[in-house]
Formats: C-alpha cells, sequence, structure tokens
C-alpha cells in the first residue's frame, strides 16, 4: 500500500509499513485455549486482591454481582458512552482548559497566531503540541506541572497550504519546538486555574535544547558524533511520552517513537551492528515526514549513523531550575520508552519499572545498587545497577531476567544501547504493547497497560522473536488490550521473582460471546479498548486512559470515543468517569497539591476543539473540579 503523506500514520502503521513483519509459522499456537473463554478465565484471570486472588481463584459473576450491590467506592454517577466533539466527565463535575497548543508562556509570545503557522522564533515561548505524560510539584509554595508533548500534527502546525510538508529549515525548527516539554508555573483563582505567565519557573525543552548524557554508555563509541566526540552530550529530547517523578522531586519524561525522525540523504556503507539495530529499531533513509534530516545533519544517518543511539533514553529534569540541564540516563536502557514508574524496594534501592511500547517488545525493571537517602546524594541511583526483562510463567508466576554481559553476551554499554536485543538474548516475555505502569500505593504491586497487538500469534517482533498465544497475552490478534498485574514476592520490588494475575481484560461483550468479550468486569455499561494511560490516586484506586479505534462501528460499536475510566484494585469494578471529544486520545493525569483539581491530557483532538466556531484543533489539559469544592482522586 502507498502512502503519499506519511505524517498521518501512526507510529505503529509507519513502522510495519517500512519494517515488515514475517509471518509466524514456527510455534504451536494455543488459539483454541485462549479463544475458550471458561478455559482462558479459569488459568490466568483473577480480580480482586490478597488472600483471594493470591490463591488463583476466580472472581465468577455471582461474586461480581455480589461486589456491585456493596457501597462503591467511586463518588460520581458513571457516564455512557460518547461520540460527538467535546469532553464529558459526571453530573457534579465541571472541566476548564488550562493550556492549549499555542497559547503563551511568555508576555512575548502572546502574538503567536496558529491560524497562521505562528512565528518560529517564538515557538518555544509557547505551550506546545500533543500533551502526554505530565507530573505536579510544589517548590516553596508554588505549584509547577512538568508536561509532555510526544509529537506534532503538521498538517495543523504548519501553513495549512502546505498540507503539513515543511518547506524550509524554519518550518523544521518551528516542529522541533512545539515537542519536547513544558514546565510552567500555575495557579488557582476565582475562576479557576490558569498559567503564571512569565513566571521565572516557565520553560520549554525542545528538539535543540544541550542535554547531558551519564551512565554505562555515556562515552562509547557508539554514542559518538561528528558534533560531540565525547559521546556524553547531546541536543534535545523527542517523541516524550509517558513520565515519572522522583522521590527526590524531579521529573522524568521518556523518549518513545524517536525512530521516525531520522533519515538518510545519501546511501553510506554502515556497521554491522549499527545496522542490525537501526533494523531493531525501526530507522530506515526515509523518514516519517517530518524531514528533519533534509535540513539538519544530526538527524541524516549517512553523516551522522550514531545520532540515533542517543534518543530513546529516560531523561531526568529539575522542574524548580530552569537554568539545569536535562540528563538521560542511560542505565535506563534504549526503547521506546511508554513511562518510568518509580518506587522504593524494601531496603531502600530505587526500582523503576518500564515497558517498550511496541507490538511484541519486553517489559523492563532497573534496581540500583545504591539506596535512596532523603536529602542525600541521588548521583548514579538511575544508572548504577541491573537492568532486568520479564518473563511471564503460564502458571502465574514470573521472574525478572537480569541484562548482564554474562546473560546477554553483549558489552555493557552495546547491552543498554541495543536493550531490546538483550531482552531477547535472555528469553523474557514478548507483550502486547506495554505502556504505562503504575504502581498501588497501599499494597506492594504493579499494573501494565498491555495496549493491544493485532499480530499476537501471527507474526513476530522487529528482532523475529516468536509472539505466542498464552500468559499475560492470550488472545491472537488482540485488538481490545489488557492490564497485567503483579506482585513481587516477600512484598519486595527489588525481588527476582512475582505472581500475576490480569486485572481486567478490555473487550465487546455486545458484539462478541468468546474472550473477545472481555472480562467478567467488563460490560455494555463500561466497556471500552486499548488501555494505555494509567495511574493510581491517594485512595487506591487506578485511573485508566484509552488510545485505541474510537470507529464506534464492527468489533468497537457502542465503545465510543476514548475515555479515562477508574477501577477499584480490590472488587475489580470499573467505572467510565470521562470521555474525550471525537478523534483524541485521553493521556496523562496528575493532581493539585491540595487533591481538588485533577489535570487530564486531550491528546489530537478532532474537530475544531476546545475553541469551537470552525478554529484548528488544539491538544489541551484540562482542568476538572468537583462542585461541591470536595477532593477528586
Amino acid at each position: 500500500m502507498q502512502h503519499s503523506d506519511k505524517t498521518s500514520l501512526t507510529a505503529d502503521e509507519w513502522d510495519e509499513l517500512n519494517f515488515p513483519r514475517p509471518e509466524e509459522n514456527e510455534f504451536d499456537r494455543v488459539v483454541e485455549r485462549a479463544l475458550s473463554r471458561r478455559g482462558f478465565l479459569q488459568g490466568v484471570l483473577v480480580l480482586g486482591s490478597g488472600a483471594a486472588a493470591m490463591s488463583g481463584g476466580l472472581l465468577g459473576s455471582s461474586a461480581l454481582k455480589a461486589a456491585e450491590s456493596v457501597s462503591s467506592r467511586f463518588p460520581f454517577l458513571p457516564i455512557a458512552a460518547q461520540t460527538d466533539g467535546t469532553v464529558h466527565v459526571p453530573e457534579g463535575y465541571a472541566w476548564k482548559a488550562l493550556a492549549r497548543w499555542g497559547d503563551p508562556l511568555f508576555s512575548d509570545a502572546d502574538d503567536y497566531d496558529i491560524a497562521e503557522g505562528g512565528q518560529v522564533a517564538k515557538s518555544d515561548r509557547i505551550f506546545g503540541e500533543n500533551t502526554d505524560g505530565m507530573e505536579t510539584f510544589v517548590y516553596h509554595g508554588h505549584q509547577l506541572i512538568a508536561i509532555n508533548h510526544e509529537y506534532v500534527n503538521p498538517g495543523v502546525n504548519l501553513p495549512v497550504a502546505q498540507k503539513g510538508v515543511p518547506a524550509n529549515a524554519d518550518d523544521v525548527a518551528k516542529l522541533k519546538n512545539l515537542q519536547g516539554v513544558t514546565v510552567m508555573e500555575i495557579a488557582e483563582a476565582d475562576n479557576g486555574w490558569h498559567v503564571v505567565k512569565d513566571s521565572p519557573f516557565n520553560r520549554r525543552i525542545t528538539h535543540n535544547t544541550p542535554m547531558k548524557i551519564v551512565g554505562p554508555a555515556a562515552g562509547h563509541d557508539l554514542m559518538k558524533t561528528a558534533a560531540d566526540a565525547t559521546g556524553s552530550a547531546s541536543l534535545g529530547t523527542m517523541n516524550n511520552c509517558g513520565s515519572g517523578k522522583t522521590p527526590w522531586g524531579t521529573y522524568l519524561t521518556c523518549e518513545e517513537n524517536f525512530n521516525g525522525y531520522f533519515g538518510a540523504t545519501a546511501q553510506t556503507p554502515l556497521p554491522e551492528d549499527v545496522k542490525d539495530g537501526y533494523k531493531r529499531y525501526g530507522i530506515n533513509a526515509e523518514g516519517a515526514g517530518y524531514d528533519y534530516h533534509k535540513w539538519d545533519e544530526c538527524f541524516d544517518t549517512s553523516k551522522n549513523p550514531n545520532e540515533p543511539h542517543r534518543f530513546g533514553w529516560v531523561v531526568e529534569i529539575d522542574p524548580t531550575d530552569p537554568k539545569s540541564t536535562p540528563v538521560k540516563h542511560t542505565g535506563l536502557g534504549r526503547f521506546k520508552h511508554e513511562n518510568a514508574e518509580v518506587v522504593l524496594a524494601a531496603d531502600g534501592r530505587v526500582v523503576v519499572y518500564m515497558g517498550d511500547d511496541e507490538r511484541g517488545e519486553y517489559l523492563y525493571k532497573f534496581v540500583s545498587d545504591g539506596t535512596y537517602v532523603p536529602g542525600g546524594s541521588t548521583d548514579g541511583l538511575l544508572d548504577d545497577g541491573t537492568l532486568f526483562a520479564a518473563r511471564f510463567n503460564e502458571d502465574g508466576t514470573g521472574e525478572w531476567l537480569a541484562l548482564t554481559p554474562e546473560t546477554t553476551g553483549m558489552g555493557k554499554a552495546e547491552m543498554l544501547i541495543f536493550a531490546r536485543k538483550a531482552a531477547s538474548a535472555v528469553g523474557a516475555t514478548t507483550m502486547d504493547r506495554p505502556e504505562w505502569i503504575s504502581a498501588n500505593p497501599f499494597a506492594v504491586e504493579a499494573y501494565c497497560c498491555l495496549t493491544n497487538n493485532k499480530n499476537r500469534g501471527l507474526k513476530t517482533n522487529a528482532g523475529g522473536d516468536e509472539t505466542p498465544v498464552g500468559g499475560p497475552n492470550p488472545r491472537e490478534a488482540n485488538k481490545y488490550g489488557q492490564i497485567v498485574r503483579w506482585r513481587p514476592h516477600d512484598d519486595d520490588h527489588a525481588g527476582n521473582t512475582f505472581d500475576w494475575d490480569l486485572y481486567v481484560m478490555a473487550g465487546n461483550p455486545t458484539v462478541h460471546q468468546d474472550a473477545y468479550a472481555g472480562s467478567e468486569n467488563v460490560t455494555s455499561g463500561n466497556m471500552f479498548n486499548s488501555p494505555d494511560g494509567m495511574a493510581f490516586d491517594q485512595n487506591g484506586l487506578v485511573w485508566i486512559q484509552t488510545d485505541g479505534a474510537d470507529s464506534n462501528e464492527g468489533d468497537f460499536a457502542g465503545q465510543g470515543n476514548n475515555q479515562m475510566l477508574v477501577g477499584d484494585p480490590v472488587t475489580g469494578e470499573i467505572a467510565r468517569f470521562l470521555t474525550g471529544p471525537k478523534g483524541s486520545e485521553v493521556t496523562g493525569l496528575c493532581w493539585s497539591a491540595d487533591r481538588r483539581t485533577m489535570f487530564v491530557g486531550i491528546q489530537h483532538p478532532g474537530g475544531d476543539w476546545p475553541d469551537g466556531n470552525g478554529a484548528l484543533p488544539r491538544s489541551t489539559i484540562i482542568a476538572i473540579t468537583r462542585n461541591d469544592g470536595h477532593l477528586i482522586g
């Protein structure tokens, strides 16, 4: 199939167009078992927590009815699916836009005109495009929020007549500036929350911002370029998807689909390891339509073949110091990071859970060598340690497989730069697009959204690894997704073994009667597809955001637009809280310091939301409050 406009493709579609996966016929699939709703559910699905969950029993329909008869912990009346062009929240709640793409962070950008394509000189002085992960911070009485800007929509961000195609270096510079991260101060007034314009904390971090590279891979030959012979300094962070927050108060932004920004203006021979890495990470000569490589030699792999190795990392930012240099931590591995969930082990070591968001890739964990001491040095806590990849066994147990030179046959730096190859080498479990991970604040357990995988059981991943049906990925051609949960043995996140189950298996019970109907806690009233974002609140409830099909037809009939739901880990109950505008993804979630406001991201909305009247669509952060002023989440 020919695609003239590559910028309209999703990252997954672009990868598959340029690196089609071969059909997989070399292993025995267990489709029959996976499609047997009774057999599947009895084998791996457990709802609830505590002893009942750990026993491996199933909370069946009668138990669910009993749970539903108990007073719900959800302080709202669930809403119905919607298909229109605006945001809906429950009765008694209200939403208001906090920041939209193009809103000025500084007074000198008040005249930035998005309808005319905006001025390149001011494109790094405004709120960026396509919001994603975000976190709030309090510093000496100031409320700060750090927000990712995952990618751009060139057809909207550039003059309309150009149809999304950069015409010159200024266009590319503008696209670079609209992405990255915003750090800004926010405040509440009588008319709600607003951005504090010209705050000394306001900052844009873009594709051109100087970065430090630290950890085991810093300085390696594969990290060196013509512009940086040391391999320890780079420009920019890109395709910033999910986020994280450290115990010491810094922001973690995660580089995801970085591969599409690179291309080549000439054919040049590549070292074998670099060429193999390009194939595994999806880098080709044409790029994905951003055309950076045509205007900036850094992104031209025929001139700078190592530049892609300097992306795909987790980046640490100090939101309280606008003059600080962001740091890329190579100890956390290089892949298409979704988010970084930071917890502390029983002995104070730092544990970071991470997912690699591509079909058939892996779930990772980093465990530091050192321990976190409040007020003490944090140097090395995100680099000096061991990276692991997860293996999920069919019997509901699992183990973390250490990625070391001994287990992978790779050098330490190469193992981190090509973390995907290392995970393949140890035989980790290929997953259905592991995205956001969130840890329960009231139990030693963690959850991961496995968004979907149309190739499950049909094709290999990018490295040729099999993707068999079974374990936490129980459905062939999985179009709905699921959420896997694991509980470390001995209540220690640093431990090497765990028990696992599925908290929910998304589906459509109005269309299907088999496993594609979803798990027992999915009904016609709360059904959804493609769980993506996720966060726990202070009450132990888990908020789930979706990024999937909103056609409302066929397999997705009745599911409406993308949405945000809330789940109770104890009862398994799930209820719909919010629906986004048609065409949008709901992504990014955090709270004000007093927990009376919830901030939610609406990415790539369709139509003319939020301004209406035929205006350009604008990704936006909204502030949600309760009309009675009570806590929310």
